[in-house]
């Protein structure tokens, strides 16, 4: 790994490419897609990630000690690709997260918020790190459902999506128990899509625990999807 590494050179890199190949209709569509929450520059996930490849690569990427300044740099501009790529850089270093990586993740979570970049983090990030640090995951859990963040709420019912046999069933019913009268979409559509990729390794359990609990009918529907098609 290189020790020159520049943060500054390297987003100005990212930066300059990005917006050589911007887009302003296609831009226009995605804000609107988005409820205008974020600016664009027009960019589509395939477009993205083959215009910035060369930036993620081993001799390019940032070296870990830096990676939080990258990545937090990204996250304060106002475009939105910026913060898909700092997300996809971070799922680099999956197989070498350190203990406080945790905290980067839950910056990126709180700020910039939508369930674009949140329920990729859930997934992709949190939920890679709590299987190499599994003895944190109670306490990062305990304190999302407390807390008044609803996307770190989400994120407690999500960070299991692709486990599979491994999904600890009984903390994912007592995060749903615990949420499940909160009047947030966001909470309820995730209820039911945790619910509904669980499903898939364990259909009978989720539908017992579907009937013998009142969930609103969003996550129900949801829950269920799987299970109905047979």
């Amino acid at each position: 790994m290189v020790n020159d590494f520049s943060v500054k050179d390297y987003i100005k890199e990212l930066e300059d490419i990005f917006e050589k190949h911007s887009d302003k209709e296609k831009a226009n569509q995605m804000e609107k897609y988005m409820r205008n929450k974020f600016k664009f520059y027009g960019l589509h996930a395939n477009e993205r990630r083959e215009l910035s490849r060369h930036l993620q690569k081993i001799d390019n990427k940032p070296p870990h000690s830096q990676l939080s300044q990258v990545i937090i740099k990204l996250w304060s501009k106002n475009k939105r690709e910026l913060h898909y790529f700092a997300m996809e850089l971070f799922e680099r270093y999956k197989t070498d997260f350190r203990i406080g990586d945790i905290k980067l993740m839950v910056y990126m979570i709180e700020n910039k918020s939508w369930w674009d970049t949140v329920d990729f983090i859930s997934k992709k990030l949190v939920g890679q790190y709590f299987k190499t640090y599994p003895q944190f995951r109670d306490e990062f859990n305990s304190k999302w459902l407390k807390s008044n963040n609803i996307w770190l709420k989400r994120t407690a019912l999500l960070f299991q999506l692709g486990y599979k046999d491994e999904t600890d069933s009984e903390l994912l019913f007592s995060n749903i128990k615990k949420l499940k009268d909160i009047d947030e979409f966001f909470i309820q559509k995730a209820i039911g899509w945790s619910l509904r990729e669980y499903s898939r390794t364990a259909p009978k359990k989720v539908e017992n625990f579907i009937k013998n609990n009142e969930l609103s009918s969003l996550s129900t529907r949801e829950g269920l999807k799987v299970i109905k098609k047979g």
